[in-house]
């Protein structure tokens, strides 16, 4: 049995230190900026006044077209003029996405598309590696965990959050990308060249244990997670599962109606989890409890396991129906909503705070385990087969009855 160290991932979007994806719907959104005329001057309600703002873009335009030494791609600008006002949020977790951008995004959530197999976090320091695909490009180039982008072919994306960088990297079957990282203990940037292949993203691994324990690895909540989940679990429950490990460790979170409907299959009836927007519009999602477990359970947690991994964690533990194990989580609880913009563009945008079944807000707090359990690396360094945490969760079921 591997820890959760060496589980498949795939190159998904996801938000381990902070970027999520949890997609509450798809509609299409006119976006309408209210202005007043006042002396023939436009300006919003917010007393922005915008005939300024376009003279300044004009005359920025006249200063490139006669300073910059190169041909220069306007589409590019324009782009660059609504990547940075939503960038003026000052929120790493909404985003503008070009045409291209847009498309991967919806080709990344449903859990199969054509890249490089690896599954990217983002932090303090940019967007890393946090663990390649085996038998993918990622692995097979020798790209490892903690490698930072620095480049994707010629653009520099030390900037970019980890959505704009897993588009880069993904592209046509065969077609090559060069990535350049920055690795530790390396002096100089290191540079690889892939072929992008198609990828389908594992998102649940599982298997059957000694003494009627099974053991179910969310890595990832996609469009395809809730298949994968439920046929796991029947094979398990059919194996003569008498007890269950639920490993949500170094998991970003991702889909918050696959999460929900997840949870639906495994915990009591009543809340599972609700968001509030900035007006205080409550929403809830609740599980029925026709499917609800009642067998022993234990869920492997670390300071990885964020959004909507927290979100089945954090129902888990109001409901007490398993035992949290490990370390805190990340404490991401912000919800983001993906909408197009009518263009073939779209905007990833923050529009509510999610809370537990019992009222709980972890954003930027995190959720405590039970059991607070750091995992031993040292070990895993000499055996990465090694997992005191998983061990703990074992003992701990083998003495549930």
């Amino acid at each position: 049995m591997k820890n959760n160290k060496n589980l498949l991932i795939g190159l998904i979007i996801g938000l381990v230190t902070g970027v999520s994806l949890a997609v509450m719907g798809w509609c299409i959104v006119t976006i309408v900026s209210p202005r007043t005329e006042k002396n023939g001057t436009a300006i919003s309600e917010d007393g922005i006044d915008w005939t300024a703002v376009d003279e300044k873009l004009e005359t920025i335009q006249r200063t490139i077209d006669v300073y910059y030494k190169d041909e220069v791609d306007q589409s590019k600008l324009v782009d660059g003029i609504y990547k940075g006002f939503v960038a003026g949020l000052e929120d790493p977790y909404s985003v503008y996405y070009t045409q291209e951008e847009y498309n991967e995004l919806l080709e990344s959530s449903s859990g199969i598309y054509c890249g490089i197999g690896a599954y990217l976090q983002q932090s303090d320091t940019g967007v890393s590696v946090m663990r390649p695909i085996p038998n993918s490009p990622a692995e097979e180039a020798g790209l490892l965990a903690g490698d930072i982008f620095v480049k994707v072919d010629d653009v520099d994306v030390t900037a970019e959050d980890v959505t704009t960088i897993a588009a880069r990297v993904r592209g046509p079957e065969g077609t090559k990308v060069t990535v350049t990282i920055k690795r530790e203990g390396e002096k100089d940037p290191v540079v690889f060249e892939l072929e992008r292949r198609e990828i389908e993203t594992p998102t649940v691994s599982h298997e059957m244990m000694k003494d009627g324990i099974g053991y179910i690895a969310i890595l990832e909540f996609d469009d395809i997670t809730l298949t994968q989940f439920e046929k796991a679990m029947q094979e398990l429950q059919d194996a003569g599962m008498t007890s269950l490990v639920l490993d949500l460790r170094d998991n970003p979170g991702g889909n918050l109606d696959t999460v929900v409907k997840i949870a639906d299959d495994m915990l009591p009836k009543g809340l599972v989890v609700y968001t509030e927007d900035k007006y205080g519009t409550k929403k809830e999602f609740s599980s029925d409890g026709t499917h609800s477990l009642t067998i022993p359970m234990a869920v492997l947690i670390n300071e990885n396991s964020a959004s909507a991994a927290e979100i089945l964690a954090g129902a888990i533990k109001d409901y007490q129906t398993g035992t949290l194990i490990g370390t805190t989580t990340f404490g991401k609880g912000i919800v983001q909503q993906v909408l197009p913009l009518g263009d073939g563009t779209g905007i990833k945008v923050t529009t509510s705070k999610y809370f537990t079944p019992n009222g709980n807000d972890i954003h930027g707090i995190g959720i405590e385990p039970d059991i607070e359990l750091e995992f031993d690396e040292e070990a895993y360094q000499k055996d990465e087969n090694a997992d005191n945490q998983l061990d703990r969760a074992i003992e701990l079921l083998q003495h549930s009855y």
